[in-house]
């Protein structure tokens, strides 16, 4: 014979482990330590290499970033429209030249 399944358990009820019981409630705080300043080089990551590629005057092509960076074209753009337009708030521009899709960004001021 089987029991319903709507029937209860008759298992003993769990008891709080001794990692759970010693347990400290709340969270913790820490001293919030004072923020370095933003340093002047940018370090040599693949999205750094697109924002140079991109503040250059003559800008980049999708083909440029793909060699520079040995991602796939369509990661280019993701990155493009994701991190650096989006995250890093810069304003990506995109002519098309001479049959070729040219993006840039202005240059930071000084």
């Amino acid at each position: 014979m089987t029991k319903p399944k709507n029937a209860p358990s008759t298992k003993p009820a769990k008891t709080p482990t001794k990692k759970a019981a010693a347990a400290k409630p709340g969270p913790q705080t820490r001293p919030v330590a004072a923020a370095a300043p933003p340093s002047v080089e940018r370090p040599k990551s693949k999205l750094a290499m697109l924002i140079d590629l991109l503040e250059r005057a003559e800008g980049m092509t999708i083909s440029q970033a793909v060699e520079a960076t040995s991602w796939q074209a369509h990661s280019v753009r993701g990155a493009m429209a994701g991190s650096i337009k989006k995250k890093l708030g810069h304003d990506v521009s995109s002519e098309k030249i001479d049959g070729q899709r040219i993006y840039r960004i202005a240059p930071k001021a000084d």
